[in-house]
């Protein structure tokens, strides 16, 4: 890989990461509920469970929506779906009383796994594997994933934090409930570029 390449792949992955979507919101309202601790099995199961993403796409997964372009509307359906579930937890989330939510954040498993379901990680994944892979050997998909996880998890880490920063400010219910509102209309909002391309 070229270093321009590198350059190049390093400015999509930050840009890309650090943007408002799904993972991003999910854990700005995980760290203003829960806090930063409680909140790391997330942000490691978003960052490592999109290099896992990232692999198994440029593995070739991607050449399954090739051939079957059905799978992809039925994955869009599933995303849109599981997303205003996720939605709805987070407008309905308890109050947090000394740092411990009656909720529970999420696990790094269903970190991971939901990135299976995000839209946005399924276009920067296939972004990065069919423009900022040099080739498609495993070595050249490993370094674009590395890259990724190398600038993903602090991005996502920094939502966190900015969110528990904001839980000062949402020291009573009615604005920890606006507040819990107001990420679940963006995270639907997001929706808005899959749901009308």
């Amino acid at each position: 890989m070229t270093l321009d390449l590198l350059s190049a792949l390093a400015a999509f992955a930050f840009v890309s990461s650090i943007t408002p979507g799904p993972n991003n919101l999910m854990l700005m309202a995980s760290g203003a509920n829960f806090g930063f601790r409680r909140t790391i099995p997330h942000m490691l199961g978003v960052g490592l469970g999109f290099v896992f993403m990232v692999m198994l796409v440029g593995a070739g997964l991607i050449q399954i929506f090739d051939a079957y372009p059905l799978s992809h509307t039925v994955l869009k359906v599933a995303s849109v779906a599981y997303l205003l579930f996720l939605a709805w937890k987070i407008a309905t989330a308890a109050p947090v009383h000394d740092g411990q939510g009656q909720g529970t954040p999420m696990t790094f498993l269903q970190a991971a796994a939901f990135q299976w379901v995000n839209p946005k990680a399924w276009t920067m994944a296939l972004t990065a594997v069919t423009v900022y892979t040099p080739d498609t050997t495993l070595w050249g998909i490993g370094v674009v994933a590395l890259v990724f996880g190398a600038i993903n998890l602090p991005a996502v880490s920094s939502w966190t934090v900015l969110g528990q920063q904001m839980a000062r400010v949402l020291t009573n219910p009615a604005r920890l409930t606006a507040f819990n509102w107001t990420m679940a209309a963006l995270l639907i909002a997001s929706l808005y570029p899959v749901v009308f391309p």
